[in-house]
């Protein structure tokens, strides 16, 4: 999550502060939810809840959003395999895989170990 902050990409989102919040089910109740709010071309996370109404709420697997940052997926094909909800802005959502973009490493050849 915060390699996902320090890389998002603000110019896709509305001008207004955005709040997204991600929710990984699996995970412990502590862990489980991370908010990123956007505001003014700045990028913030937090591990609880700063009580500012959701744009997009994205829900499913840690596995499937590390699948999308690290370019193995894409928003669209989790979409379509059931295992990514985006529930919200319909724009937010549609944009989402502009403004997440990719982990900098995604870019690398995959190497056999």
């Amino acid at each position: 999550m915060w390699d996902m902050r320090r890389h998002l990409r603000p110019e896709p989102l509305p001008p207004r502060r955005c709040t997204i919040q991600f929710q990984y089910p699996e995970l412990s109740e502590a862990r489980r939810n991370w908010w990123l709010v956007v505001e003014q071309g700045k990028v913030d996370l937090c591990g609880f809840d700063l009580g500012f109404d959701i744009d997009l709420l994205v829900r499913g697997p840690l596995r499937s959003m590390t699948a999308i940052w690290m370019g193995l997926s894409t928003v669209s094909r989790e979409r379509e395999a059931g295992a990514l909800e985006l529930d919200g802005d319909p724009a937010i959502a549609k944009a989402m895989q502009q403004w997440l973009g990719l982990s900098p490493f995604a870019k690398e050849q995959r190497r056999v170990a």
